[in-house]
């Protein structure tokens, strides 16, 4: 298989883990916590599949082994047969055990779908995020960037971080999911310089837009719950909105 970086989750797990790659994951399958049940992201389909509908990573993970074949013993007709049989199944039966297996399919939504729609919602909620919080932090540089004085964008931190926003901005676009953990890097960074630098400038309430807008960021891609992640794409959007307007009209 061409390597890659799997983000799984059970039926029992109130949200992803990861990322494992093949070696990783196998060691998971070895002591159980990875079954054909078990789902994972697959980020060319956006969507959680099964693993066991992939049959080579099927293979990756549970290699078949070879079972002892043991000689049938030879059938010998007993004189204490009991007499007694038990009653044959109906079609009747089997027909209704289908229904009731059908009706019970139908009532319970696919897990599946639901992981595949919250994951997508994280993700566009932290390419939003990442574009608003971008934009504010060149803003206040632009004379610069018109001017194409760029070596002194490296002496003003926030171009730098802003630069470094829109840059990964792009890669979501692309739906590069696999950079997630530099995102989440990236938003506890930002909660740390961008809190304490206006807090230390008087600015409380700038220093907490900021923040609740570094911790949209990192939750939206780590939540796999539908609510959880609604609620932290609002608080993330809104936070950095408002840390955005504060900025652009100080």
């Amino acid at each position: 298989m061409a390597p890659q970086e799997f983000y799984i989750r059970n039926a029992s797990d109130t949200e992803a883990r990861g990322p494992f790659n093949l070696e990783q994951l196998s060691s998971l399958a070895e002591n159980g916590q990875v079954a054909a049940d078990t789902v994972y992201y697959d980020a060319a389909g956006e969507k959680w599949v099964r693993v066991g509908s992939n049959a080579e990573l099927m293979t990756a993970l549970f290699p078949e082994k070879k079972k002892l074949k043991v000689r049938p013993k030879d059938q010998v007709q007993s004189l204490n047969t009991s007499t007694e049989s038990v009653p044959p199944i109906e079609v009747t039966d089997m027909l209704a055990a289908a229904e009731g297996r059908s009706a019970d399919t139908k009532d319970k939504a696919d897990p599946r779908e639901a992981l595949a729609r919250a994951a997508r919602i994280g993700m566009y909620a932290c390419t939003a995020i990442l574009l608003i919080s971008g934009l504010a932090l060149l803003a206040p540089s632009i004379d610069t960037i018109v001017a194409g004085n760029y070596p002194k964008l490296l002496t003003q931190p926030f171009a730098v971080l802003g630069a470094v926003d829109l840059l990964l901005f792009l890669l979501m676009m692309l739906q590069a999911v696999a950079i997630y953990p530099i995102i989440r890097f990236r938003a506890a960074l930002g909660a740390g310089f961008l809190g304490l630098f206006f807090y230390v400038q008087g600015e409380p309430q700038t220093a907490l837009y900021a923040v609740l807008g570094c911790v949209g960021i990192y939750f939206s891609t780590i939540f796999t719950n539908l609510f959880a992640v609604i609620l932290t794409a609002l608080i993330g959007i809104g936070g950095m909105g408002a840390f955005a307007w504060t900025v652009l009209n100080t």
